[in-house]
């Protein structure tokens, strides 16, 4: 059994030992020729962009993600489709906004018609395996298609420390858990070809040790300790890729599905609003080799981009009409210094406020991102009156500040856009639903959810 992660340490990544070889943006496009590259796709449940280093938080909670950063590429203004898990994560796995995937109440279920990411991987030859702790993307939702194991990992017992920092947590595990199925999976097969998900959980719960424990007590700053916490369980992971040989032949992306709120506009939380600090989340990328320096994409960039662009990296095709874009363009112009090659228009949020009570009508929330722009449209009540509001990051950094009346050209063009969105309809008819049971609803709520 792995032993805890404060007690191994000793394979924990140092800055001058990365056996990767330094690269070139010929390298970049010389990926589509390899045939030995494994896929290793992280997502760091509720993690919010601005509250990580390389993307300018002043606190170290993420010096693991940085490296990455630094010899990888770096997604600067990057946006989640959802504040809630599983219409998030349908999102990014389809490359379809969550009009379209129809995914948006909590028991809705990923059609079978999708051609998901990892069916395309498995057909070009890649075992491909899950492990997740979040239970919306539970293999009865629709997620496991073209895994070939997809997963919940066992859990190991939580260490006194975490219990002593986080007296309210249950004994449901955290990321070690998934570490060592990792670390396992590796060791057992980490010769063939693989495509490895994890998804992980311990920010979402606000998870940390004593050692990680470095920002203070408040609900914010547990917030920072869970992401230190997290940042030193992938560099135990890629500390064990490097020793068993495999950062050089490995395409790691890091991702998130939406961030927390801590009260900028009264709300705390997720899967509530559509605001900056709920849909700004880190896209990072690190290839088989260094980049030095590393590049940073400018262009707005969206969730649904992120495996268009990840199998392009792998020469492999994206399913047709799909609604997210390849961004491999960009990391060319960007690595060369040269201007985005495609820039977006508009990116899209979407939330259905009640999308876990049963038999409420749908109360629609949609936020559109346009350069500086953010128009945000809610409505108070299912299909009645709305509030609509309009930010401009380049005047107010945080958006707390509604531009409403000071831009009438603004507003009607991202209000068109909003109501073109809203035209969508699903690409496979109205998702499909399934019941869920008691023990499965209380599971959710442990989560923090409020559900029927």
């Amino acid at each position: 059994m792995l032993p805890l992660l404060s007690t191994i340490l000793e394979l924990r990544h140092e800055p001058d030992s990365d056996p990767r070889p330094a690269g070139s943006i010929e390298d970049v496009l010389a990926m589509r020729e390899r045939d030995d590259l494994n896929v290793l796709f992280v997502v760091i449940d509720t993690l919010r962009a601005d509250r990580l280093g390389t993307y300018g938080y002043e606190r170290d909670t993420s010096p693991t993600l940085d490296r990455l950063a630094s010899g990888g590429v770096r997604f600067a203004h990057h946006l989640a489709q959802s504040t809630w898990t599983k219409s998030s994560m349908a999102s990014l796995w389809t490359g379809m906004y969550p009009k379209r995937t129809g995914v948006n109440r909590f028991d809705d279920i990923v059609p079978t018609q999708a051609h998901m990411p990892a069916e395309i991987l498995k057909e070009a030859g890649f075992n491909t395996v899950a492990l997740f702790r979040n239970g919306w993307l539970s293999d009865n939702f629709g997620f496991g298609q073209g895994f070939d194991v997809y997963m919940r990992p066992s859990t190991l017992p939580i260490p006194k420390s975490i219990r002593i920092e986080n007296p309210t947590i249950t004994a449901r595990g955290t990321d070690e858990d998934i570490l060592a199925a990792a670390l396992e999976f590796l060791r057992v097969q980490g010769d063939e070809r693989f495509f490895l998900y994890l998804h992980m959980m311990d920010v979402h719960e606000y998870v940390y040790d004593r050692e990680s424990a470095l920002f203070g007590g408040t609900y914010s700053d547990n917030y920072d300790n869970s992401i230190r916490w997290a940042d030193g369980v992938i560099d135990v992971l890629l500390a064990h890729l490097a020793h068993l040989g495999l950062r050089e032949n490995t395409l790691i992306a890091l991702a998130s599905d939406h961030g927390e709120a801590f009260g900028e506009r009264g709300v705390e939380g997720h899967a509530r609003r559509l605001y900056r600090e709920t849909t700004e989340v880190p896209f990072i990328i690190s290839l088989p080799f260094r980049l030095e320096p590393g590049i940073v994409v400018a262009a707005r960039t969206q969730n649904i981009d992120i495996w268009p662009t990840l199998l392009d990296l792998l020469g492999l095709d994206s399913p047709p009409d799909i609604d997210g874009h390849s961004r491999v363009s960009d990391i060319l112009a960007s690595g060369r210094g040269e201007a985005p090659t495609e820039v977006l228009g508009t990116a899209m949020a979407h939330l259905d406020q009640t999308w876990g009570q049963r038999g409420r009508d749908p109360m629609l929330s949609v936020a559109v991102t346009d350069g500086s722009l953010r128009y945000v449209r809610r409505e108070a009540v299912p299909g009645g009156e709305v509030t609509e509001e309009v930010f401009d990051s380049r005047l107010d950094p945080d958006e707390t500040r509604n531009r409403l009346d000071q831009d009438a050209e603004a507003l009607l063009r991202l209000r068109e856009a909003a109501d073109s969105y809203l035209e969508l309809t699903p690409e496979w008819g109205e998702a499909p639903t399934r019941e869920l049971g008691e023990l499965e609803l209380n599971q959710l709520r442990a989560l923090g959810y409020a559900l029927p």
